[in-house]
């Protein structure tokens, strides 16, 4: 008798679906398997096995398992179970988020057989002008062993000169499997980093203790050499044939965290981003789904990857909003970080020089230990801060004359200066001064960022895009000007000022296309003197030792937001940005140009203690009952007018009305209609995070049967870093 199991699809739906078994399957949780669906054939992941079957269903059968093993082992699926009902997510889509491209497609967990070319053993004979086909033949006979495709075409050579050497008998492809990669023994490689005493100190603390489930929170001020301690860590307590994670933030702060870690860990280092190709991605999974004892270097979604010898993680810039995905599976990658290391039994560190206020919360609470290293590397001193007024200044590009002044005597010295601007663009309006139009976006309700270099104007929220005019489209005005800065535009005033400088633009336009970011690191990396300008990109760990002045340009824009989180990430990226100054042998100095120079906060940040702001900020939050004090969740709608929306939402509030929760809204968002949906919240506040995850059980249950699909849109956003 066939036996029944529980089936989950990579479908938007909180739904298992019941198949047989046939009775020459053996399954187990976290299996690929093929299943008939619809009229389709679709991959599913196996959930659970032996249910029984509902009543009076004649059941499909499962056609075949894509492997004999599971894709997902024990402790990922737990996990990925974990994040499915903490996060109210489909658990399909969980589970399938952990799988490459490849194995999403039911293409097979094996990487594609290398093909390989050999010389034969025939006499030559070629005409006398194949010159590269000479060439290329002598190539082969110099690797009797075979030399692979990718190899042959990387040295110049095209695969129609392959096949016209086959094709006189000269040579003959040969499939060789590819195998396990041999990994160099970490003390053949090289010694792990020189320590300071301060670092020494602050590594001695990282490993006392027992064993085993070791939060620690390492705060170390910009500069002060946090990288060097991950590597000592591992270095010391990675065993060879185990496994590690190290999450970065960026994409763009890979290759360098990349460099840095196989200078002391050759092939053992492994990459995981979204910018990997179908095969690299398939590649690295297979070796992290095989044990191979990796390395793994990665971003957000590395936290999910089947891991089965994982002994030690570290998340570098804990802080960073980046770690949280914006849309879909809304997980932190952060919190799952630190529950895998739970269910693991294995130490995690969280490095930050400015920690969020959950973390710090947290080992306030003594859940985490706080590491604290406060002395920069190498000696350095930390940079001066200091404000500049910029009320009734003239600005020319949003540049004071006294932050241009600074900019030429850092020049004069040799040095390089960094400019943060936090728009990219040339422009965030374009408005007529004659009638006072301004280009807003169709879809949104924002307005159309003018970037000059495509003649375009978009939109940063939904992508959408117009053609740049010269004349009002309103009024016809040739009037019609840019309003307010962003990098373009400073890029250029800058480039007008210093004509014998290059000025380096860093946001996400210049850094579109592969290798960019490594070019421009390369380029300021020379220690020329230049101007660096860029959005929030240019604050995130990245070491240039010859900048030693740092102009932000406007640094308003969190003091007022309606966002509760706003002054804290306002406060670390200013701190972050400052950091990059004077990392080498020269002091740095960083203008904060503003118009509320009296404001405690910005008065506060000139001091330089954060735990000191952050201790005020935890106080506020806490009067305020606001999270990390209270569990927070957002119910978002989306409808196709306003009034839908939020009559959506009135309907649920009811069910939130009960002791211990507390509830706002429901109100539209702070933009309202984005990419022509018509956005609204309810936001969800509880005392326990017990109470709220059981409340978003039951709200997410009564949804999937009201059958609102089509009508509006909802998700539920689980510890959200954006209220508005």
């Amino acid at each position: 008798m066939s036996s029944t199991a529980r089936i989950a699809l990579n479908r938007p739906i909180r739904q298992l679906f019941d198949y047989t078994v046939p009775v020459e399957l053996q399954l187990q949780p976290g299996q690929r398997v093929h299943v008939p669906f619809g009229r389709q054939k679709i991959t599913g992941i196996v959930v659970e096995t032996g249910s029984k079957p509902p009543a009076g269903i004649t059941l499909k059968p499962v056609s075949y398992a894509l492997e004999d093993w599971p894709a997902l082992p024990a402790e990922t699926f737990r996990l990925l179970s974990w994040a499915s009902d903490y996060y109210q997510h489909p658990l399909g889509e969980c589970l399938f988020t952990a799988l490459p491209p490849a194995l999403r497609r039911g293409q097979p967990a094996e990487e594609k057989p290398e093909i390989c070319w050999r010389a034969t053993s025939a006499s030559p004979e070629l005409p006398a002008n194949a010159h590269k086909q000479k060439a290329l033949l002598t190539l082969l006979q110099e690797h009797p062993e075979g030399l692979a495709t990718s190899a042959i075409t990387k040295s110049g050579y095209t695969q129609q000169q392959l096949k016209s050497l086959a094709g006189k008998g000269l040579a003959e492809s040969l499939i060789r499997k590819p195998e396990p990669a041999s990994h160099t023994a970490d003390s053949d490689v090289t010694t792990g980093p020189t320590l300071s005493p301060a670092q020494e100190n602050a590594a001695e603390q990282l490993v006392e203790g027992e064993n085993g489930f070791n939060p620690c929170l390492l705060f170390g001020i910009t500069g002060s050499g946090k990288t060097e301690i991950y590597l000592d860590y591992l270095k010391k307590n990675l065993a060879r044939d185990k496994q590690a994670l190290v999450l970065v933030p960026e994409i763009n702060l890979t290759p360098q965290t990349v460099a840095r870690f196989q200078r002391y860990f050759g092939a053992r280092i492994a990459v995981w981003h979204s910018a990997l190709n179908d095969r690299e991605r398939l590649e690295t999974w297979l070796k992290i789904r095989n044990g191979e004892p990796i390395i793994l270097i990665g971003t957000r979604s590395a936290a999910l990857l089947p891991f089965t010898q994982l002994s030690a993680i570290i998340v570098d810039e804990e802080h960073d909003s980046s770690y949280k995905q914006g849309d879909g599976f809304r997980y932190s990658a952060r919190d799952v970080a630190v529950y895998r290391a739970h269910l693991n039994h294995c130490p995690i560190i969280l490095g930050s020089a400015t920690p969020s206020l959950e973390s710090l919360n947290n080992a306030k609470q003594g859940k985490y230990k706080l590491v604290r290293l406060e002395e920069r590397a190498k000696n350095a001193a930390p940079p001066s801060l200091s404000l500049l007024d910029i009320r009734s200044r003239p600005l020319e590009g949003g540049l004071s004359r006294p932050a241009i002044s600074a900019i030429q005597q850092a020049l004069n010295k040799g040095e390089q200066a960094l400019v943060f601007v936090n728009r990219r663009g040339f422009a965030p309006v374009m408005m007529c001064f004659d009638c006072g139009h301004t280009v807003e976006c169709p879809r949104c309700d924002t307005r159309l960022t003018y970037h000059r270099r495509d003649r375009a104007m978009r939109c940063h929220h939904c992508d959408y895009q117009t053609a740049a005019t010269e004349a009002c489209p309103e009024c016809q005005s040739e009037a019609f000007k840019p309003v307010g800065q962003g990098t373009e535009r400073t890029e250029d005033i800058l480039g007008e000022a210093f004509p014998d400088t290059p000025v380096v633009r860093v946001d996400r336009d210049s850094t579109q296309r592969k290798g960019s970011i490594q070019a421009i690191l390369k380029q300021v990396n020379k220690g020329e003197p230049c101007i660096l300008v860029g959005t929030q990109m240019l604050a995130k760990g990245h070491d240039f030792p010859n900048v030693t002045l740092v102009v932000v340009v406007n640094a308003d824009g969190g003091l007022f937001s309606v966002d509760f989180r706003a002054p804290e990430q306002l406060i670390q990226t200013l701190l972050q940005v400052s950091g990059r100054a004077g990392r080498g042998a020269k002091p740095g100095e960083v203008l904060i140009q503003t118009c509320h120079s009296d404001h405690p906060l910005l008065k506060a940040l000139c001091r330089g203690n954060y735990l000191e702001i952050t201790d005020q900020l935890l106080a506020e939050r806490e009067s305020g009952l606001l999270p990390p004090f209270r569990a927070m969740a957002i119910l978002r709608a989306e409808g196709n007018t306003m009034e839908q929306s939020l009559q959506f939402l009135d309907s649920v509030k009811p069910m939130t009305q009960r002791p211990g929760i507390e509830t706002w809204g429901p109100l539209p968002a702070l933009i309202a209609r984005r990419a022509d949906r018509h956005r609204a919240q309810l936001i969800i506040n509880s005392g326990t995070r017990k109470s709220l995850n059981h409340l978003l059980r039951q709200i997410c249950h009564h949804l999937d049967l009201a059958a609102t699909r089509g009508k509006v849109r909802w998700m539920i956003d689980v510890d959200p870093l954006e209220t508005g």
